[in-house]
């Protein structure tokens, strides 16, 4: 059994965070380890609170994960803070299998994830450690500074601006897009551009990023191609809005 090392926020509801992370994990038949880096009282509706897990703790849960059974992939959520982003930058080790980077900045039900010096620090020292950054559109955008990508000329002009941080590949996520389709442009350097489409699911469900995510790393730890992998992802990702399970 592969494992894959999550480093993420908790989400008393369940829906998102590491709960959705480890589910989606386990439908892979694949370990997790986890590092907590925040603690959130949150709903479907609204974001009550966050505890911020000390930068040192943080980086002692990896240490003691990374140094427990060998690690295959590594998702990373909600960093939450500068200091955050700076310890698990730190803490990595230099030859680190496959990275997952998914930029969460703000919850669907209303909290900042993500504080602006996190923002800049994830940029500089994260992504060109990533493997596969998987921003949603806004995500994209804040990243960049930009406003929100409006077509798909647009979506490859900011998939291509996030390559030049560093990243390996983008995985620009379309569903909160508008249309009959749910896009998502998969971009690597020196690789044409890869457009992943299903049929928009009329169904609204917190946490999708936090799957979708979860799922590639799964499919990286099992050592399929990016490509591979985030298609297997997105259909994962496409049964849990039409099934609801």
């Amino acid at each position: 059994m592969s494992t894959v090392l999550v480093i993420a926020g908790s989400d008393s509801s369940g829906g998102a965070g590491l709960v959705r992370d480890v589910q989606t994990l386990t439908r892979f038949e694949t370990r997790a380890v986890c590092v907590v880096t925040a603690v959130t009282a949150q709903s479907d509706a609204h974001f009550t609170a966050r505890h911020v897990v000390p930068a040192s703790l943080v980086r002692a849960q990896m240490t003691a994960a990374l140094t427990t059974r060998r690690v295959d992939a590594i998702k990373v959520g909600m960093l939450a803070t500068r200091a955050t982003v700076l310890a698990v930058a730190e803490t990595l080790p230099a030859s680190a299998p496959p990275i997952v980077l998914d930029p969460v900045l703000a919850s669907s039900s209303g909290g900042e994830l993500l504080d602006a010096g996190g923002c800049s620090a994830m940029c500089a020292t994260l992504l060109p450690r990533t493997t596969l950054l998987t921003p949603n559109i806004a995500e994209a955008a804040a990243l960049l500074g930009a406003r929100s990508a409006r077509s798909e000329q647009e979506l490859l002009q900011q998939a291509a601006a996030l390559l030049e941080l560093g990243p390996q590949a983008v995985l620009l996520k379309g569903g909160h897009g508008d249309g009959a389709e749910a896009a998502d442009l998969l971009l690597a350097a020196h690789a044409a551009p890869r457009w992943l489409r299903t049929p928009r699911v009329s169904a609204a469900r917190r946490g999708t990023g936090c799957a979708l995510s979860a799922a590639i790393a799964a499919g990286l730890a099992a050592g399929l191609e990016v490509a591979a992998a985030c298609e297997r992802a997105k259909q994962h990702v496409t049964r849990l809005l039409q099934h609801d399970d």
